[in-house]
């Protein structure tokens, strides 16, 4: 009855067998506690009760061994779940209510497993490259050199200075939106932004790239659990994905969080409610920027 595919790695059916050994085990034990309890009972000589209560205890000692004994041999029939992969915020894609018509966790576990790979077999060729290095004489090197192509800017590392123009040129798109930028930690650059008297958002860059959203709201303690609207906030992360045009990732970004301005005002575009459950619309779509309440938007 192992069903692997709902359960990768664990035996079910040694597992079911494993929680009856494991009642058996308990009522085992209870019977011995029964046993010290009740004492020497319903014999009429005191050598005769005392052999009764002896014979007893041994018999639930003996049940206690013989369970556990069955218990531990189960135990090692179960086997152990598959380790998950260390995606961090990526399962939040499953928030996406397209799910169903883009698979893209599952893509990205195989994408993952590939790059693995990859990373692996690029390992080994290159401690054999480093081992078979050529020999070459100055003249070479002085021609290689020449010929050699310059190196492209990369785009995974932007001036500072770029980055707060960017940062600027989008805080004065948004009057009701205030952007504080500060590096506490050297190039990386941390935006403080502040939606009117409604939310603050720590923002965590690098370069002009989003690795971390927190939202609280406007009076809430940074420090306490993060909610609905910080993992809405890193699924929209996941969604606006443009590495070639970073800048327009950051703006899309900030353009959709600006829709929270009216996180009290905006009643669900589905149920017409303000709130549900006490919470009003934390959802905001993508395309549109329509309030939807979580359990409305699938």
């Amino acid at each position: 009855m192992a069903d692997g595919a709902l359960s990768p790695g664990v035996n079910l059916e040694a597992f079911s067998q494993a929680i009856a050994a494991i009642q058996a085990l308990r009522s085992s034990v209870t019977r011995v506690f029964d046993c010290l309890k009740d004492g020497m009972r319903n014999k009429e000589t005191l050598e005769g009760r005392e052999k009764g209560f002896v014979a007893a205890f041994q018999e639930s000692l003996h049940s206690v061994s013989r369970d556990l004994g069955e218990l531990e041999r189960l135990s090692n029939l179960v086997g152990k779940p598959s380790e998950s992969h260390p995606l961090h915020n990526s399962g939040l894609l499953s928030l996406d209510p397209v799910q169903d018509k883009t698979p893209l966790y599952s893509q990205l576990l195989q994408a993952y497993k590939w790059s693995n790979k990859l990373q692996y077999h690029a390992g080994l060729a290159s401690g054999l490259l480093n081992q078979q290095s050529l020999k070459r004489s100055a003249n070479q090197m002085g021609v290689s050199a020449k010929r050699r192509p310059k190196a492209q800017p990369t785009t995974l590392v932007l001036p500072p200075q770029y980055v707060d123009d960017v940062i600027s040129r989008i805080d004065r798109m948004f009057p009701e939106m205030s952007i504080q930028l500060s590096r506490p930690n050297g190039t990386s650059a941390m935006l403080l932004v502040t939606l009117g008297k409604v939310l603050k958002v720590i923002v965590v860059m690098r370069s002009l790239f989003i690795d971390r959203t927190i939202v609280k709201g406007y009076n809430e303690n940074v420090y306490t659990e993060d909610g609905k609207v910080t993992d809405h906030a890193t699924t929209a992360l996941l969604h606006y994905q443009l590495p070639q045009m970073p800048d327009v990732v950051v703006r899309s970004f900030m353009t959709w969080l600006r829709s929270y301005i009216k996180l009290f005002q905006a009643p669900c575009q589905r149920c017409g409610k303000f709130l549900q459950d006490g919470l009003p619309p934390t959802w905001r779509d993508f395309r549109t920027l329509e309030a939807f309440h979580d359990t409305c938007r699938q």
